[in-house]
């Protein structure tokens, strides 16, 4: 087995619900970071293998394999393919798992990997609900073996959210300091230039702007939970937001070929799976499956 190895890693600001990458097209946002990828690094980008994009609700703009799109957009060889793939939150870190598996197994020298996603233009889980105009209510309840296993459960991470909170006894107030300390984090990494390095700029927008300054544990007390009689609030949710990244990762081999410097050597790559309806209690460490 070779080793595998990141020399570049790129990426847009994020940008905020009705912010400032609302209106781009995510062929052209995911192109961004990738015209900058051959702009830093001296490699003919016919050399690359293959392009891994992660994406969520590939439907629309961000249909028809929108990695390969965002490579063509970004005016690079149309010798080059491109596939993209979706493990939902995880999506990208998946594109970086197959990139990597690829260079490990000796099949590829040279690919990349990456994502690219406009919640403006696709609201989140759009997907989920695209196959109701032809008489699906969902990708679940229509199946006959899931209703078997599973029942009629809403699939919800809202739902799951709570059932972590109410089995681990995590109250709203921790949820609300863990969120405030995970803004004041970011805010201070911008502020001190930390990202500077790994931002492409999009125009005159140079810095994420989905952190938010003006957040406080009382204004965060103020607002009604998602769902009645839950705690989960948009203060403790994931933002909508857009970007697009571009990581470069390469074998031994190619670094040496072509004088490319590493970042980073990947040495471990996890993925693990659970009850679908609690979604996010898989354990790191292996265990086999029941």
């Amino acid at each position: 087995m070779t080793d595998a190895y990141i020399v570049s890693a790129l990426r847009t600001p994020v940008g905020r619900k009705k912010g400032s990458l609302a209106s781009m097209h995510p062929a052209d946002l995911g192109a961004i970071p990738l015209k900058e990828t051959f702009n830093r690094v001296s490699l003919d980008p016919a050399l690359v293998e293959d392009v891994i994009y992660g994406c969520v609700d590939t439907v629309g703009p961000q249909a028809g394999d929108i990695a390969r799109t965002c490579w063509l957009v970004a005016g690079l060889p149309d010798c080059v393919p491109g596939t993209t793939v979706d493990r939902q939150c995880g999506s990208s870190q998946q594109a970086v798992h197959f990139s990597a598996q690829a260079i490990m197994s000796d099949t590829s020298d040279i690919v990349i990997a990456g994502g690219v996603q406009n919640m403006n233009m696709i609201p989140i889980s759009y997907a989920m609900i695209a196959g109701q105009q032809l008489g699906f209510e969902n990708p679940f309840h229509d199946s006959p073996g899931w209703i078997d296993r599973y029942g009629k459960t809403e699939v919800s991470q809202f739902n799951s959210a709570n059932m972590i909170a109410e089995k681990w006894d995590i109250s709203r107030e921790d949820m609300e300091i863990f969120a405030q300390s995970s803004h004041e984090k970011a805010i201070s990494a911008i502020d001190n230039g930390l990202f500077e390095d790994e931002i492409v700029p999009v125009g005159e927008f140079l810095h994420d702007e989905t952190p938010r300054r003006d957040t406080t544990l009382e204004r965060m007390a103020e607002l009604n939970p998602v769902i009645e009689g839950q705690i989960i609030t948009a203060a403790v949710s994931s933002q909508n937001a857009d970007g697009a990244a571009s990581i470069l990762i390469v074998s031994e081999k190619a670094l040496n070929e072509h004088n490319l410097v590493p970042l980073v050597k990947i040495s471990n790559l996890t993925v693990r799976g659970d009850d679908p309806i609690w979604m996010l209690t898989a354990q790191y460490r292996y265990k086999a499956c029941a």
